[in-house]
C-alpha cells in the first residue's frame, strides 16, 4: 500500500483527513498522483483551493484519472487553479521513477 511522506503531526485536522484520502483513493495509480501532489502542496494550498481539492477527492476514480491524462474532457466545476496545479505536478519530459 503506498504511504505518504508527509508527517500529519503538523497539519490541522482538515489537511489530515485530505492527506489521508488523498493517499487512498481506490485506485493505486491515483493515490501515487494525487497522493504525490498532496505530500508537495497541501501545507502551502490556501483555504479556497482547499474547497476545490476536497471537491475533486469525492469524484470517481476513473474520471479523475480520465482528466489528468486528457482521454475525458473536464468539466468545468473541475476546472480549477487546484487542479491546474495537480496536472503539472504530473507532467514529466522522461519516465517517471516512483
Amino acid at each position: 500500500m503506498p504511504e505518504s511522506s508527509l508527517s500529519s503531526a503538523a497539519l490541522d485536522p482538515r489537511r489530515r483527513k485530505i492527506l489521508f484520502r488523498a493517499w487512498r483513493r481506490g485506485m493505486r495509480e491515483l493515490d501515487f498522483l494525487v497522493g504525490g501532489f498532496a505530500d508537495a502542496e497541501l501545507p502551502a494550498l490556501p483555504e479556497n483551493e482547499l474547497d476545490d481539492f476536497e471537491a475533486l477527492l469525492d469524484a470517481q476514480d476513473r474520471d479523475v484519472l480520465g482528466w489528468l491524462t486528457g482521454e475525458f474532457d473536464l468539466p468545468p466545476e473541475f476546472d480549477t487553479p487546484v487542479f491546474r496545479k495537480l496536472k503539472a505536478f504530473h507532467t514529466h519530459a522522461g519516465p517517471i521513477n516512483l
